[in-house]
Parts: structure tokens; C-alpha cells; sequence
């Protein structure tokens, strides 16, 4: 059985499309070496250094009194959040 010529266009647009997901080029200036882990490798790192991940509610502005402090921390929100936490119960 013949292709119509139609058939022959979808299944090229097809094999293209295939090709352009499993290609690995560099996507928005970076490779793919250097991209950030995905979620459940972070998960395996985090637990390998021994980080438990911990929920709570808190008042708007305490969030944002947090997030300005935060921003000049150099490990960020974790790390300012680690070190309060950690003089605040040694005292």
C-alpha cells in the first residue's frame, strides 16, 4: 500500500519532532551537564547531607522580613533559616 503523500508529511514532522526531544543541545545558553538536578535527584543529595525537609506556617510579615535577609545570605533562605534557628536554641 501506497503512502499519500499527506501520511508522508505527518510521519517526517513526526520523526523530527522525536528527534528535537531526545537531542541534547544546549537549551537558554546552558548544556545539559550543567543543568540543575531535577527534583528527585535534590532529594537524594539533600538527604545524603543529612537535610530533613521541614513545613510551617508563619506570619506575611515575618516571611518577608525573612526573604529581605535572605537575599543577602550567602547560602540563602536555608542557610539564614539554619543559622537563626541554631543560635536562637543554643541560647
Amino acid at each position: 500500500m501506497t503512502m499519500k503523500k499527506f501520511d508522508l508529511a505527518k510521519n517526517k514532522g513526526l520523526k523530527l519532532t522525536n528527534a528535537l526531544k531526545q537531542s541534547h543541545s544546549e537549551r537558554f545558553g546552558k548544556s545539559a551537564e550543567d543543568a540543575a538536578p531535577d527534583r528527585r535527584e535534590q532529594r537524594k543529595l539533600d538527604q545524603a547531607k543529612g537535610l530533613v525537609p521541614f513545613a510551617c506556617k508563619l506570619n506575611g510579615e515575618l516571611v518577608a522580613r525573612l526573604q529581605e535577609r535572605a537575599a543577602g545570605h550567602p547560602a540563602g533562605i536555608n542557610g539564614l533559616l539554619d543559622e537563626l534557628l541554631r543560635s536562637a536554641l543554643s541560647a
